[in-house]
């Protein structure tokens, strides 16, 4: 992987806060407000990842004027207001460009031909994202390249992300990447989440892989402004740990473990104490499921180390849950027990703008499905089946296979606690959602859970379940 070129450019405008935005989201959090975005988009029928760390560009002004989908999902949410009102630019102050002689088409490469794929009216980049456009035809394919799949998964789901670097291309020399390519990996690290949060990892992972091949034949076209070359390296980073979670949520744990090492090599090349930190998280992870629990806690607490500059309560919440997963795993229920007082202590602080946007899943039902699973694991099942019901009520039910993935948990823990026709009740649950998550996670916890209940089977409830679970298509 080639480090990025930088070149000297004009200093940039500093951008203006947008206050009236900000007033809009009133006490909530920016995830929360996040939510409520995301909330607003559906009820419309529009389709938008919006994260807080988008709502944190917006309110510092680096988002002048929003995409067309962002628009109208605003203007949704704030009936009788203008872009103007909620403190947006016009957007015609903000393209860039002087108008278009009447009569002439538009190129191929044009900026605007994204879909709203993402913000092209991100005020930092204005000039990044066309300083390139007339002479770097390679650069174009690889933004086109990013902005197809983006709008492909968009449309289609689980159809395939038909990315793959044009052969000419391939053989011209490389040349520098710009915000329009950075712009586009953010966004195909934001979909793919999105996706994985619906459906599961089962029908995206290997479609997945084209997008990281293409995000480091970025990094090794460098990049026109070391800002830019940061957004590369932190996006290139961040879609390996995307991609790697999708092969450890289907069972390819050597996969999973090559693309968070890859993670790991780029955060430590840039300097990227957050991009570490979310590495060792992912890679505490994959060492507990994989059996490694002496591993997990070790990486759990690399993660720690990390992120405590960070300024994240949220994020140190989430590490210390880790950590107390390997706890679990060897047995120590004292090493446990303190690690979850201090994930609930870090917890009990709130959001704040330096939480990442990657944990936008993270809330009360993760903390509380991921204490189950310490509990479960402990051999605690009364105590991992409260947590674990828990988690199913709390979760937004729009994040299917979370939904899924709780109750799950509360099947498994309810059939090993000796209730067996609850466990039934929570298993045919999950099988109702099968239709649309994807994850071999959660068809091997039921298969589990199944094994448990066998004997149980004259009951009614759990008669059901295990036929319906038998006529299951197995996973491939």
């Amino acid at each position: 992987m080639a480090s990025s070129t930088v070149t000297s450019a004009q200093p940039e405008r500093p951008p203006r806060p947008n206050l009236a935005f900000r007033r809009l989201r009133g006490k909530r959090s920016p995830a929360e407000f996040a939510a409520a975005v995301r909330r607003a988009a559906r009820e419309i029928g529009e389709r938008v990842s919006c994260d807080a760390r988008y709502v944190g560009r917006v309110e510092a002004g680096e988002i002048r004027c929003p995409n067309y989908a962002y628009e109208r999902v605003f203007l949704h949410m704030f009936p009788g207001r203008t872009l103007t009102d909620l403190g947006f630019a016009p957007r015609s102050s903000v393209r860039g460009r002087q108008a278009r002689p009447t009569g002439e088409s538009r190129g191929a490469g044009e900026p605007y031909e994204t879909h709203d794929t993402y913000d092209t009216y991100d005020t930092r980049n204005a000039q990044d994202l066309y300083e390139t456009h007339d002479n770097n035809e390679e650069s174009d394919v690889l933004r086109r390249a990013f902005m197809t799949s983006g709008a492909t998964v968009a449309a289609a789901s689980l159809g395939p992300l038909g990315l793959a670097l044009d052969a000419a291309a391939a053989g011209r020399p490389a040349r520098r990447s710009g915000a329009g390519e950075a712009g586009a990996l953010e966004e195909a690290v934001r979909r793919i989440r999105l996706l994985d949060d619906r459906h599961g990892a089962d029908g995206l992972y290997r479609r997945a892989a084209a997008p990281l091949r293409t995000a480091y034949a970025l990094l090794d076209a460098g990049a026109s402004r070391q800002a830019t070359a940061d957004r590369l390296y932190s996006g290139a980073g961040e879609l390996a740990i995307s991609v790697g979670w999708l092969a450890h949520d289907s069972g390819r744990f050597d996969d999973a473990r090559s693309h968070y090492a890859e993670a790991l090599a780029t955060a430590r090349m840039n300097g990227d104490p957050g991009l570490e930190a979310h590495a060792f998280c992912n890679m505490a992870f994959l060492a507990r499921d994989a059996g490694r629990p002496r591993e997990a806690v070790r990486a759990a607490q690399a993660a720690q180390r990390a992120a405590r500059p960070l300024g994240s309560a949220r994020l140190m919440s989430l590490l210390a849950l880790r950590e107390a997963g390997g706890w679990a795993g060897l047995a120590d229920r004292v090493g446990c027990e303190q690690a979850l007082v201090r994930a609930q202590t870090f917890y009990e602080r709130g959001p704040s703008a330096a939480d990442p946007e990657w944990m936008s899943f993270y809330g009360e039902a993760e903390l509380e499905g991921l204490e189950a699973q310490c509990w479960s694991t402990l051999g605690d099942w009364p105590r991992a089946a409260r947590h674990a019901r828990r988690a199913a009520e709390l979760q937004d039910p729009h994040f299917t296979r979370n939904l899924a993935l709780y109750s799950a948990e509360l099947a498994d823990d309810l059939a090993r606690g000796g209730r067996p026709d609850e466990a039934a009740g929570a298993g045919l649950r999950v099988l109702d959602l099968l239709g649309e998550v994807q994850s071999s996670r959660i068809h091997t916890m039921l298969a589990g859970t199944a094994r448990v209940l066998l004997p149980h089977r004259r009951a009614t409830h759990v008669s059901t379940f295990l036929d319906r679970h038998a006529a299951l298509p197995r996973p491939a």
